[in-house]
């Protein structure tokens, strides 16, 4: 890449977007070109062109979540590449941002080092995980049929919210036989014979956040 790699910072906090800009203007090969204090902004801000890598956040207080925002940007022609910088780890979240086409998966507890280390590798096409989550997935592939679906994590983090069958279906598009189905799974999987317990477990091992 000729010149230097061109970032946008999304995340909700002006504090840590602050601290985000400190640690990169200390690299001579990077230039912090914008931030976004929501997904939807970034999402515009991107569709104006002129950066290569966004540096995008999961949760945001209102408004478009950070997985549906990089849905969206990883979908545009020529679009910049997608590195997910998160407090949370749990596989609900680390496969959400997969699937919709991140290119990283980094915790913010990160060293800058490592930060940096990542940011090169999106901007030249490859992959970068966090080794913690590097480790997370190598789990699941290792042993896939006691795996929770990204749809079987989805229904149990809603449940995790304090959300009904009913409004789960709603929010997912399905019927409520299919989301009763999905928690049926969830539990022989889990080992687990109710929600509460299945939620309390799906948190313990960091499946869900809470």
């Amino acid at each position: 890449m000729s010149g230097p790699v061109r970032l946008l910072l999304a995340d909700d906090h002006p504090v840590v977007r602050a601290g985000l800009r400190a640690v990169l203007d200390t690299e001579a090969d990077f230039e912090v070109v914008d931030e976004a204090a929501t997904a939807d902004a970034a999402v515009r801000r991107v569709a104006v062109g002129g950066v290569d890598v966004v540096l995008m956040d999961l949760q945001f207080g209102t408004g478009m979540h950070g997985s549906e925002a990089t849905a969206a940007i990883s979908a545009l022609p020529n679009g910049p590449r997608v590195l997910i910088l998160t407090t949370y780890d749990t596989d609900a979240d680390i496969l959400a941002a997969v699937e919709a086409g991140a290119a990283g998966y980094l915790l913010k507890d990160a060293p800058p080092e490592e930060l940096a280390a990542a940011v090169r590798t999106a901007a030249a096409g490859r992959s970068a995980l966090a080794p913690a989550v590097a480790h997370r997935l190598m789990d699941r592939m290792r042993t896939p049929s006691a795996a929770l679906t990204k749809r079987e994590l989805e229904v149990l983090q809603l449940v995790g919210d304090g959300l009904s069958n009913l409004q789960i279906s709603k929010r997912l598009f399905l019927s409520q036989a299919t989301v009763k189905s999905h928690l049926v799974h969830t539990y022989a999987k889990l080992g687990v014979d109710s929600r509460t317990a299945a939620v309390a477990a799906a948190t313990a091992r960091r499946l869900i956040r809470r």
